[in-house]
């Protein structure tokens, strides 16, 4: 036991040896005590922090918990200053490293449970997604930069050199970055989320996917659209999700046989058809024309939903209303004729024979 290994008795390493061991499995025990204490608590009365705590101490690292015992070992013992230096770095980069984990997985369970919570706002369930990634991709960035600073390397240099790296990237990777902010932009202005209906110059269809490149679309079709998203930005983008009305015109020709009474009557037996569908705002109806072949009625009227069936159900109405009060009141519509007359030419009258001159005949004889 009196040996000496390294400058410290056998005896000091056995030492060191348990209490690298009695600090890891001390800490690993403090760990599920907790985890299983914020668990049941968050079992008995759901909270959202709770789950994400829960989820960032169930991420804890044996082997952190192992460099960290070997730490607590190695103070016990006269080592090196190289090795005591080596130590302390690889004990301080593990518990980095770990707290990292915990912010990404602290941030995963937030994400999803941000999810759960917004499923009926898909708007707001997308910029959650884009900024845990943002999030956890910055958590990452300066776990390095610090681990780096915490092994000598000069990050200052680093981070000028990565600047200026990083304006090159920029320049042959504009495409790129183009659509990256234009997504950026989507997620933060929400000209559109997933689920919306949308028309881009001619095409349709449902937002599928919102992407760091790409947005994806599912048209009424059944093929998958895809625009990048700048060049989705610079289009003139129609949402029929947030349409709170329908404007609707529609225009009624009639014939010329119908008699005045009935003219004057007409916009008023519309109206009344109109006004009486359901969801339903009439807004006028007016005798608008006169010419050539048929006297002409303009109607307006908002439809106040978006659904396009419920849409075309109330105009399926109106139209088979107008046509049957159209029959009741002895109303034709008119259709579009052209008469023809034909006149009889009269017959143009024979020429009459010319007769040969006499002193013709007498040289002829």
């Amino acid at each position: 036991m009196n040996h000496i290994i390294l400058g410290n008795p056998v005896t000091d390493w056995l030492i060191a040896l348990l209490a690298a061991v009695a600090v890891a499995a001390g800490l690993d025990a403090v760990k599920s005590i907790l985890v299983r204490r914020i668990r049941s608590r968050t079992a008995e009365r759901a909270s959202r922090p709770r789950g994400v705590l829960v989820a960032a101490l169930s991420s804890t690292r044996l082997l952190v918990l192992a460099i960290l015992g070997l730490y607590a070992g190695a103070s016990l013992l006269t080592l090196p200053d190289k090795a005591q230096l080596f130590i302390s770095r690889a004990a301080i980069a593990a518990i980095l490293v770990q707290c990292a984990i915990w912010g990404d997985h602290g941030l995963r369970s937030w994400l999803a449970s941000t999810r759960a919570q917004q499923a009926d706002d898909p708007g707001r369930a997308t910029s959650s997604a884009a900024i845990g990634f943002l999030l956890r991709v910055l958590l990452w960035a300066v776990v390095v930069l610090m681990i780096l600073d915490n092994l000598g390397v000069d990050i200052t240099t680093l981070v000028a050199s990565l600047g200026i790296g990083g304006i090159a990237v920029a320049l042959a990777m504009q495409s790129i970055l183009g659509d990256l902010f234009a997504s950026l932009s989507i997620v933060l202005d929400k000209p559109f989320v997933t689920g919306d209906f949308i028309i881009v110059d001619n095409a349709m269809g449902t937002v599928e996917h919102v992407g760091l490149k790409t947005t994806r679309v599912r048209s009424l079709g059944g093929e998958q659209i895809v625009f990048s998203n700048a060049a989705l930005l610079k289009s003139r983008i129609h949402n029929l999700r947030r349409m709170e009305a329908r404007r609707v015109v529609f225009g009624l020709e009639v014939s010329h046989e119908t008699p005045e009474p009935t003219l004057r009557a007409l916009p008023g037996l519309i109206e009344a058809i109109v006004a009486g569908q359901p969801q339903v705002r009439f807004d006028r109806a007016h005798f608008k024309g006169m010419a050539a072949p048929a006297f002409s009625y303009e109607v307006v009227y908002f439809v106040d939903t978006a659904d396009y069936r419920v849409f075309m159900d109330v105009q399926q109405e109106i139209y088979l209303r107008i046509v049957a009060m159209l029959a009741e009141q002895g109303v034709r519509l008119a259709l579009p004729a052209q008469t023809v007359h034909l006149a009889r030419v009269p017959a143009a009258p024979q020429a009459a024979v010319p007769q040969p001159l006499p002193h013709l005949e007498k040289a002829a004889a």
